[in-house]
Protein backbone atom coordinates (compact mmCIF):
# COMPACT_ATOMS: atom_id res chain seq x y z
CA UNK A 1 0.00 0.00 0.00
CA UNK A 2 0.94 3.52 -0.42
CA UNK A 3 1.51 6.00 2.34
CA UNK A 4 -0.26 9.09 2.70
CA UNK A 5 -3.00 10.81 1.63
CA UNK A 6 -4.81 7.77 -0.09
CA UNK A 7 -5.94 6.29 2.72
CA UNK A 8 -7.99 6.60 6.30
CA UNK A 9 -7.60 4.24 9.07
CA UNK A 10 -10.68 3.60 11.22
CA UNK A 11 -9.22 2.56 14.63
CA UNK A 12 -9.95 2.18 18.37
CA UNK A 13 -6.22 1.27 18.95
CA UNK A 14 -4.32 4.26 20.60
CA UNK A 15 -1.30 2.07 19.50
CA UNK A 16 -2.18 2.34 16.20
CA UNK A 17 -2.64 6.36 16.40
CA UNK A 18 0.37 6.83 17.80
CA UNK A 19 2.22 4.81 15.54
CA UNK A 20 0.92 6.22 12.21
CA UNK A 21 -0.72 9.44 13.32
CA UNK A 22 2.47 11.11 11.73
CA UNK A 23 1.89 9.71 8.05
CA UNK A 24 -1.69 8.64 8.00
CA UNK A 25 -5.17 10.31 8.62
CA UNK A 26 -6.79 8.21 11.59
CA UNK A 27 -10.47 8.40 12.38
CA UNK A 28 -10.19 7.14 16.11
CA UNK A 29 -12.77 5.85 17.89
CA UNK A 30 -11.79 6.23 21.66
CA UNK A 31 -14.47 5.28 23.14
CA UNK A 32 -15.58 2.80 20.65
CA UNK A 33 -15.62 -1.02 20.57
CA UNK A 34 -14.59 -3.29 17.79
CA UNK A 35 -18.05 -3.08 17.03
CA UNK A 36 -18.41 0.25 16.15
CA UNK A 37 -15.56 0.30 13.93
CA UNK A 38 -17.22 -2.04 11.37
CA UNK A 39 -20.33 -0.03 11.61
CA UNK A 40 -18.36 3.34 11.07
CA UNK A 41 -16.57 1.27 8.16
CA UNK A 42 -19.80 0.12 6.76
CA UNK A 43 -20.99 3.48 6.67
CA UNK A 44 -18.52 4.65 4.80
CA UNK A 45 -18.14 1.77 2.66
CA UNK A 46 -21.72 2.48 1.42
CA UNK A 47 -21.22 5.91 0.88
CA UNK A 48 -18.30 5.06 -1.68
CA UNK A 49 -15.10 4.82 0.37
CA UNK A 50 -13.20 1.98 -1.13
CA UNK A 51 -12.26 -0.95 1.64
CA UNK A 52 -8.52 -1.80 1.55
CA UNK A 53 -8.65 -4.05 4.67
CA UNK A 54 -11.09 -6.97 5.02
CA UNK A 55 -12.62 -5.87 8.36
CA UNK A 56 -12.13 -9.56 10.03
CA UNK A 57 -8.37 -9.99 8.91
CA UNK A 58 -6.31 -11.68 11.48
CA UNK A 59 -6.59 -14.93 13.30
CA UNK A 60 -8.40 -13.57 16.65
CA UNK A 61 -12.45 -13.77 16.33
CA UNK A 62 -13.92 -10.55 17.57
CA UNK A 63 -14.94 -11.79 20.88
CA UNK A 64 -11.34 -12.37 21.59
CA UNK A 65 -9.68 -8.67 21.32
CA UNK A 66 -11.19 -5.41 22.06
CA UNK A 67 -9.45 -3.53 19.36
CA UNK A 68 -9.88 -3.72 15.50
CA UNK A 69 -8.19 -1.08 12.40
CA UNK A 70 -9.66 -1.01 9.29
CA UNK A 71 -8.22 0.93 6.48
CA UNK A 72 -10.98 2.78 3.53
CA UNK A 73 -10.55 5.59 0.87
CA UNK A 74 -10.03 8.54 2.27
CA UNK A 75 -12.98 9.95 -0.02
CA UNK A 76 -15.68 8.32 -1.55
CA UNK A 77 -15.14 6.75 -5.35
CA UNK A 78 -18.45 4.89 -6.13
CA UNK A 79 -20.09 2.10 -4.30
CA UNK A 80 -19.37 -1.01 -4.69
CA UNK A 81 -21.98 -4.04 -3.49
CA UNK A 82 -19.32 -6.66 -3.11
CA UNK A 83 -17.63 -4.74 -0.47
CA UNK A 84 -20.53 -3.63 1.27
CA UNK A 85 -21.30 -7.07 0.99
CA UNK A 86 -18.10 -8.06 2.55
CA UNK A 87 -18.59 -4.91 5.84
CA UNK A 88 -22.68 -6.56 6.18
CA UNK A 89 -20.82 -10.18 6.48
CA UNK A 90 -18.26 -9.13 8.58
CA UNK A 91 -21.14 -7.30 10.62
CA UNK A 92 -22.84 -10.75 10.98
CA UNK A 93 -19.95 -12.67 11.88
CA UNK A 94 -18.94 -10.29 14.59
CA UNK A 95 -22.86 -10.48 15.73
CA UNK A 96 -22.68 -14.22 15.68
CA UNK A 97 -19.86 -14.57 18.55
CA UNK A 98 -21.45 -14.45 22.19
CA UNK A 99 -20.20 -11.37 24.07
CA UNK A 100 -17.70 -12.21 26.80
CA UNK A 101 -17.75 -9.37 29.47
CA UNK A 102 -13.88 -9.70 30.59
CA UNK A 103 -11.94 -7.48 32.53
CA UNK A 104 -8.28 -7.26 30.86
CA UNK A 105 -5.10 -6.09 32.50
CA UNK A 106 -3.09 -3.04 30.85
CA UNK A 107 -0.63 -5.67 30.33
CA UNK A 108 -2.96 -8.05 28.12
CA UNK A 109 -4.80 -4.50 26.60
CA UNK A 110 -1.40 -3.75 25.70
CA UNK A 111 -0.93 -7.23 23.77
CA UNK A 112 -4.23 -6.89 21.58
CA UNK A 113 -3.09 -3.70 20.76
CA UNK A 114 0.06 -4.74 19.34
CA UNK A 115 -1.44 -7.79 17.12
CA UNK A 116 -3.92 -5.28 15.66
CA UNK A 117 -0.98 -2.94 15.21
CA UNK A 118 1.32 -5.35 13.73
CA UNK A 119 -1.47 -7.07 11.24
CA UNK A 120 -2.39 -2.93 10.03
CA UNK A 121 1.18 -2.27 9.39
CA UNK A 122 1.80 -5.78 7.72
CA UNK A 123 -1.38 -4.41 5.34
CA UNK A 124 0.18 -1.53 5.08
CA UNK A 125 3.31 -2.15 4.28
CA UNK A 126 4.65 -0.04 7.06
CA UNK A 127 7.75 -0.24 9.42
CA UNK A 128 5.85 -1.82 12.62
CA UNK A 129 9.10 -1.27 14.32
CA UNK A 130 10.19 2.40 13.55
CA UNK A 131 6.15 3.56 14.79
CA UNK A 132 7.12 1.87 17.62
CA UNK A 133 9.98 3.63 18.23
CA UNK A 134 8.16 6.76 17.31
CA UNK A 135 5.57 5.96 19.97
CA UNK A 136 7.96 5.15 22.91
CA UNK A 137 9.47 8.76 22.65
CA UNK A 138 6.09 10.27 22.94
CA UNK A 139 5.79 8.64 26.18
CA UNK A 140 7.48 10.13 28.91
CA UNK A 141 9.59 7.48 31.03
CA UNK A 142 8.28 8.01 34.60
CA UNK A 143 11.63 6.35 35.93
CA UNK A 144 13.48 9.18 34.57
CA UNK A 145 14.47 12.17 36.85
Amino acid sequence: MRRGTDYLILTNNPLAVQCMEEWYSIDYLEEGSYRDVLVRVRDLVYAGHTLFTHPLAGSVKPNETPYRSVVVSRAPHAFSAEQAEIVSNSLTAFDKFPKKDRQWSERVLSDFQLVDYTLLAGAMDFDAAAGLDKARNKIPDKNKK
